[in-house]
């Protein structure tokens, strides 16, 4: 079977496989975002997309009952809370929105920016499947990380709309500048910048570093005037961030805190990301043909502070890496169809590679088919998702009521419109975090007397407690509770009634 292409040229059936797998892939995440498997920091862009419904410009802390900024509060959620509560969607049906938006981004991106390499049939496709599969033969899920699994459990998640976007702003960006565009293009390339370090920081900084390659690797070299303009955007740009009233963002710049959350980035690099030296390889030989390919200085610059946040025990550049797989994800589909005769031999381990990673993801597919209809080598790389706590609500658990829960529950609860006393993660912004989570550790201690916890419920305003039989609290005779309903796994909740 042969199809004509482009040219008139008669092209092989290799160049409508990647296509067929890619197209396999995308519908299967279509699907995930059906049943929106619960799992990661789902809870607290439900709750941010609940605060903003209620009261779009001042939602206070999207977890506990206070008024402070949040930095989940980008131009992205407040759309999404916007829609909400414009429609009366419920939380759940705009993130599945929210996540369909982030596909379509995603996709549609990965193809503008690839054609600026290459138009060769079967690319962006192939790109498409090296940015999902070309990972490791370990499972690794991270926002902000591409990997088939990672992106079906965050599909919904702000860091897929920034990915999308991202890589819609690095093609426009290639073209404005092999075209030497006006200051309105530019300009507005300024504010998609922003747009994107705004809805998620650390995909931010992904796409900077893309643009910086982008610049860098520019043939021709742009002009003066080009560059004026390059640096009128990136101050449009950085008056965008100043001016953004939700949070400061240049107040996370002094962001601490967030280190040993972040060490695990630097374990199994092997397992976890050894299938993309593939794409190392790949960089290698673009570089040898040209010392100022973009990718090679994206990877290169992406790969430079991944390694600097591991020396120095900044844990948290960790995020970075995307920008170093990325580009050399790209180039491995860009060498699968480059001229030569290694290039067959490229392909071919580039193929048994992505089954490899298909493989190790196969439990993806866990999201979509009953667990009980999966083959059995592939139900036993199927993870279950979390259950969630839509049950508080059928127990007159309200709006804006507050909580007493352990940390992973705190994560959880108030996707569904109550307040936890401590925020399930940790909050830049909140001056009195520390107290809290002291207040809920003390609540559950159990040498902690019945007096302080007593006290620890009426600082707070608590109105109910989540706790499994063996947390500690008050007892469940307590004349200070009263059972309000049971939960998956025998976790209690308990009305506070003095």
């Amino acid at each position: 079977m042969r199809v004509a292409t482009k040219g008139g040229i008669r092209a092989p059936l290799r160049a409508l496989v990647p296509h067929a797998f890619a197209l396999l892939l995308v519908a299967l995440l279509l699907l995930v975002i059906v049943r929106l498997p619960w799992a990661g920091d789902l809870g607290i862009h439900a709750a941010t997309i609940e605060r903003l419904r209620h009261d779009p410009l001042h939602p206070g802390n999207p977890l506990v009952d206070a008024d402070t900024p949040s930095p989940y509060y980008s131009p992205w959620t407040l759309l999404l809370g916007c829609l909400a509560k414009a429609t009366g969607l419920g939380t759940f049906v705009v993130l599945r929105v929210a996540a369909l938006a982030g596909v379509a981004l995603l996709v549609t991106g990965v193809g503008h920016f690839v054609r600026t390499f290459s138009t060769r049939r079967g690319v962006m496709p192939l790109a498409v499947l090296c940015l999902l599969l070309l990972w490791g033969p370990g499972l690794f899920n991270w926002s902000g990380f591409l990997g088939l699994n990672s992106l079906a459990l965050t599909v919904s998640y702000p860091s897929t709309f920034a990915l999308g976007l991202s890589f819609h702003f690095w093609a426009l960006l290639r073209k404005a500048l092999r075209s030497a565009a006006g200051w309105r293009v530019f300009l507005g390339l300024g504010v998609l910048w922003a747009v994107t370090l705004l809805s998620h920081q650390f995909t931010g900084v992904v796409a900077s570093f893309g643009a910086l390659a982008m610049v860098l690797g520019a043939r021709p070299w742009p002009t003066g005037a080009v560059l004026l303009r390059v640096a009128g955007g990136l101050a449009l740009g950085l008056a965008v961030l100043a001016a953004w009233p939700y949070y400061s963002f240049f107040d996370l710049l002094g962001a601490g805190g967030l280190e040993e959350i972040h060490r695990s980035l630097y374990r199994n690099l092997l397992p976890h990301f050894g299938l993309a030296l593939l794409g190392v390889a790949a960089l290698a030989v673009r570089w040898r043909r040209d010392r100022r390919d973009p990718l090679v200085i994206f990877f290169a610059l992406g790969a430079a502070m991944f390694a600097a946040g591991g020396l120095t025990g900044h844990y948290s550049w960790g995020r970075v890496l995307p920008a170093a797989l990325i580009p050399a994800q790209v180039a491995a589909a860009l060498e699968a169809f480059g001229a030569g005769t290694a290039r067959r031999a490229f392909a071919a381990l580039l193929g048994v590679a992505l089954l490899l990673g298909a493989w190790t993801q196969a439990g993806t597919v866990g999201y979509v088919v009953p667990r009980g209809a999966l083959p059995g080598p592939v139900a036993v790389k199927y993870r279950p998702p979390w259950t969630g706590y839509h049950w508080l609500t059928s127990a007159r658990v309200r709006y804006g009521d507050v909580v007493m829960a352990k940390t992973f529950p705190a994560r959880q609860i108030p996707a569904y419109g109550p307040y936890t006393v401590a925020p399930g993660y940790p909050d830049f912004f909140l001056p009195d975090e520390g107290a809290r989570v002291a207040a809920v550790r003390a609540y559950f201690a159990p040498g902690t007397a019945r007096a302080e916890r007593l006290a620890v419920l009426r600082r707070y305003g608590v109105r109910w407690v989540v706790a499994y039989p063996g947390d500690g609290g008050l007892r469940a005779g307590d004349p200070a509770l009263r059972e309000a309903g049971v939960g998956p796994k025998g976790q209690v909740l308990y009305e506070v009634v003095s």
